[in-house]
């Protein structure tokens, strides 16, 4: 372990081995911080904030402190970021509120780019990265693998799935199907996010039964109950359909996004630069 001589380290914060912490780093009493994790310099961590092993902390970054919230902070609220996180500069994340769990989360291997934002009691899985300036509020849940593009924004309490890809820019107030893709101010849902399903190795049939599927549900005349009903008749045993049928089904504060007409890029073949997510 190496601690500068100019970081400030309070009593009772909890430090792995191997952690580097470098020059005008303040770390509070609460904070634990994995094996391995580097924090370059002048990184704030506070509150109760446990980093996982192997991350890498950039300049200016403030990790842990109360929510951007006018009711009272829940008392001893968490932030929990997972292992080998690389989070670069002028990020923040705040920890979470008493209405909302108390915990916001952050799992493995994410990606934080310059000056995204992480607001209380968001969940955000596993490999999900936020380009520049992408702002998550309050109560988001991003799945595993999401791609959020330079600054987009999301509505509190919005649920974006798992490899979907929101566009640069974007405004989502409504929440994301997995593999889809969300296009726009105020953002629509342009489609499948084809390419990262083929970079992630998803079949070319599970592709054609998705892209069936997305057309049952948002390009039929009937209500979304009626289509989800013939898209899970269509593909009752195909699990890609599955997941995204379930997302519908489970539901949310923010009703889902959907296409506008004629606006299918996936479609058309006119992938979006930046798109392939």
């Amino acid at each position: 372990m190496t601690i500068h001589p100019t970081a400030i380290v309070a009593a009772g914060a909890r430090l792995g081995s191997g952690v580097r912490i470098g020059p005008y780093c303040v770390i509070g009493p609460h904070v634990e911080i994995g094996d391995d994790c580097e924090l370059i310099s002048h990184v704030v961590v506070d509150g109760h904030t446990t980093i996982g092993a192997g991350a890498v902390v950039h300049p200016f970054a403030v990790l842990g402190h109360g929510p951007q919230d006018l009711k009272p902070a829940a008392e001893a609220s968490r932030l929990t970021i997972g292992r080998n996180c690389l989070i670069r500069e002028h990020v923040t994340m705040n920890n979470g509120t008493a209405r909302g769990g108390a915990h916001t989360r952050v799992g493995d291997n994410c990606f934080f780019m310059i000056s995204s934002h992480v607001a209380h009691d968001c969940i955000v899985g596993n490999n999900v990265t936020l380009v520049n300036n992408v702002m998550l509020a309050g109560h988001c849940e991003i799945g595993d693998n999401a791609i959020m593009g330079g600054g987009s924004a999301v509505h509190q309490f919005t649920r974006v799935g798992h490899n979907a890809f929101i566009g640069g820019l974007a405004a989502v107030e409504h929440d994301v199907i997995p593999y889809g893709m969300a296009l726009g101010n105020r953002a629509y849902l342009g489609g499948l996010n084809i390419i990262g399903l083929k970079r992630r190795g998803v079949t070319r049939a599970d592709i054609h039964a998705l892209r069936h599927a997305f057309d049952l549900l948002f390009e039929g005349q009937g209500t979304l109950q009626q289509q989800l009903a013939l898209a899970e008749s269509a593909y009752p045993d195909q699990a890609i359909v599955a997941e995204v049928l379930a997302f519908i089904r489970a539901g949310g504060k923010r009703r889902i996004l959907t296409p506008r007409s004629g606006q299918r890029p996936d479609k058309a073949g006119d992938v979006p630069a930046g798109s392939e997510g």
